[in-house]
């Protein structure tokens, strides 16, 4: 029996995650909340097999430490990460055994982004809901949105300098489309790819999940 401990619920539900991940045999999966400092040493604990890390804590606690995640490594835990505070902890541990998937980890990974502002967000702690957009999710969709021919490159510039001046807590869509020079038009056209774009904090935390999955089923 292989067991697996998923630290998430914030990028993604846990309900979501078990329809990726239970489906799978002769495996146990527990599922966490995001991870913060010490947590992994009750981890070791429990001796898994696998770790799959998606959402972690900044500010309210202690983020989790390099040390500790190369102190599970070195027994010999596989350790993957994704989409929030496991892709930024990849990008800084990936030459040393830790797995990183996904967009946002590619991003850390090159340098396109360096700051863990980037995938912060405002939570409601006890429904780990988030109450803010991240940034990173932001820059992925007025991105696309250029692609689009929905904004110009400086419109987006304009964006991301303001949502990037908000403090995460208060970083949202509509905030930041209300700062802007944007005319009216261009607003609305914008709001309705905003509405049907993917959120790809949750989509690098499906592919992490259906990673560990795949590695399960071989």
């Amino acid at each position: 029996m292989v067991k697996v401990i998923v630290y998430a619920g914030l990028s993604i539900p846990f309900d979501e995650a078990k329809e990726i991940l239970d489906s799978s045999e002769n495996a146990e999966i527990i599922y966490k909340r995001p991870i913060q400092r010490g947590n992994l040493i009750q981890a070791i604990k429990e001796h898994p097999d696998i770790i799959g890390i998606i959402d972690g804590v900044f500010h309210q606690n202690s983020a989790v430490g390099h040390k500790e995640i190369l102190n599970v490594m070195k027994r010999g835990i596989r350790v993957f990460g994704a989409s929030s505070m496991g892709a930024l902890r990849a990008s800084e541990l990936d030459t040393l055994g830790m797995t990183g998937i996904g967009y946002v980890y590619e991003q850390y990974a090159s340098g396109e982004v360096d700051s863990d502002d980037d995938v912060a967000v405002m939570l409601d702690s006890e429904t780990l809901e988030a109450l803010s957009e991240p940034l990173i999710n932001m820059k992925y969709v007025f991105t696309n949105a250029v692609s689009e021919k929905i904004i110009s490159e400086e419109e987006k510039d304009e964006l991301l300098t303001i949502a990037k001046r908000t403090f995460y807590p208060k970083r949202n869509y509509a905030e930041t489309l209300a700062a802007s020079s944007l005319d009216d038009e261009t607003k609305g056209k914008l709001i309705d790819f905003i509405r049907t774009s993917p959120d790809i904090k949750k989509e690098d935390a499906k592919e992490l999940l259906m990673h560990i999955k795949n590695i399960l089923e071989q």
